[in-house]
This record gives structure tokens, sequence and C-alpha cells, in this order.
């Protein structure tokens, strides 16, 4: 299925993190790892015997916002170690194309810079759906912020590892 490409992403944010390029794309690259550091996402699970970032690699995501649970299933559509890593999200049962995730790492004089940005694909007509499902009115404005949370918390957690003697 053909997910149609929105030219302008809902939301963005970037980090320099005192980090390689390849440590930040370790940890951006596991969606298990990365549920220790998201508002939404509390639990992932690899599908179909999965065991690293490949494309075509699938993983189902639980999501919460207070009492409020859903699901969705995500396709890896880029995994280039060490520049970027990207999926497409669609909601389960229905399959309808929900959002695109991306992550992209570029060199810097201190580390590396992460940017993760995010692309709506949600159909116009289950908007009031997803809002009912996620508690969720303003799903761009929720995303910018939780942008800036995650990397947030992804900068503090590559820099103490990377502050850790070998």
């Amino acid at each position: 299925m053909r997910i149609p490409r929105f030219p302008e992403p809902a939301a963005v944010g970037s980090v320099t993190v005192r980090a390689t390029p390849a440590e930040a794309y370790a940890v951006v690259s596991d969606p298990i790892a990365m549920v220790r550091f998201t508002e939404e996402a509390y639990r992932v699970h690899c599908l179909d015997g999965a065991t690293g970032a490949a494309v075509g690699a699938r993983f189902q995501g639980w999501n919460r916002n207070g009492r409020r649970r859903w699901t969705t299933q995500c396709r890896v559509t880029d995994a280039t170690p060490s520049l970027r890593f990207a999926y497409e999200v669609t909601a389960t049962p229905l399959a309808l194309p929900i959002a695109r995730w991306q992550y992209d790492i570029a060199p810097a004089e201190e580390g590396c810079v992460v940017t993760e940005t995010n692309w709506m694909r949600v159909p116009l007509w289950f908007i009031p759906a997803a809002i009912l499902i996620t508690g969720v009115r303003d799903r761009m404005g929720a995303n910018g912020s939780h942008i800036s949370t995650t990397l947030d918390r992804l900068k503090a957690h590559l820099e103490e590892a990377s502050a850790l003697p070998s």
C-alpha cells in the first residue's frame, strides 16, 4: 500500500549530543530502547523475527496517554547506519496510515546532531476517531512537545553513556 506523502513535517526538533553518530544511531534505531525516552510509547515488540534495524523490519508499539491505550504497527523504511532511521506507522487493526517518524544524524564539532521529524499520514476522516482513541486534540502540537522531550532524554542518556569509562 502506498502511503501518501505530505511535503511538510508536522513536527521537527534537533539536539546536539556529545556522542558519535554511530552511538546515536545504535539507540535511535532500536525501538525497544527508544521507549525509555518517549512520552506515549511504553512498549515495543519486534515482529516476524526481526532482530535489528533493517528496511522492511516490523514492530508493534503500545502507546498511552493517561488512561487511554492504543497499539500501532510500524515498518522500517530507512536504516542507514550513523545517518538515518525511519519508519511508517499504521493504526491497528485497521491498517490505516498514521505517521512517519525519522531520525537524521549528522556529525558535529562536539559529537553529532540528531534531528527527529514527524509527518502526519492519517486520513482526514479518521482524525475525530484518533482524538477519541488518544485523547489528543492537537496532534501536531503534542508531537512537537514529545519530540523535544524525547531528544532531551536521548541526549542525557547518550552523554551519560559516553562519559562512562571504557
